[in-house]
């Protein structure tokens, strides 16, 4: 149940940095570095009074989360304040051990072998 409501809140960001069609950079958490032909294109000063066509491209991908959640426990109807309760009690008892180790067969005792019977019939598992 936590790992629901974890990944229907989870807000992400992808930023892919693509020079000439080819992907220079990916990044999840910060920004892309660049592959530097913006710098050198501002170097050549000469060229910018043609139209150049830029072949770098920076795509964002963003996926927002849900951040319209019940907080507080008091806004619950009682049936889904009855289930919580019942849940959480039935969970916490699921890992409840025993108080001793109860070993059902310790009042018989064990066989006794006298000949091994699968070499005695010459019988080998394989």
């Amino acid at each position: 149940m936590a790992l629901v409501v974890l990944f229907s809140t989870f807000s992400f960001t992808v930023e892919q940095h693509y020079c000439c069609d080819n992907l220079v950079d990916f990044s999840f958490f910060g920004q892309v570095e660049s592959c530097g032909m913006e710098i050198r294109q501002t170097q050549n000063s000469h060229n910018d009074n043609f139209d150049s066509n830029d072949c770098c491209d920076d795509i964002t991908f963003s996926k927002n989360g849900q951040h319209d959640l019940k907080l507080t426990f008091e806004k619950l109807s009682f049936e889904q304040q009855h289930f919580v309760a019942s849940f959480v009690y039935s969970y916490l008892n699921l890992f409840e051990g025993l108080q001793e180790n109860v070993v059902p067969f310790s009042c018989y005792s064990s066989l006794l072998f006298v000949k091994d019977i699968h070499i005695l019939d010459q019988i080998f598992l394989i």
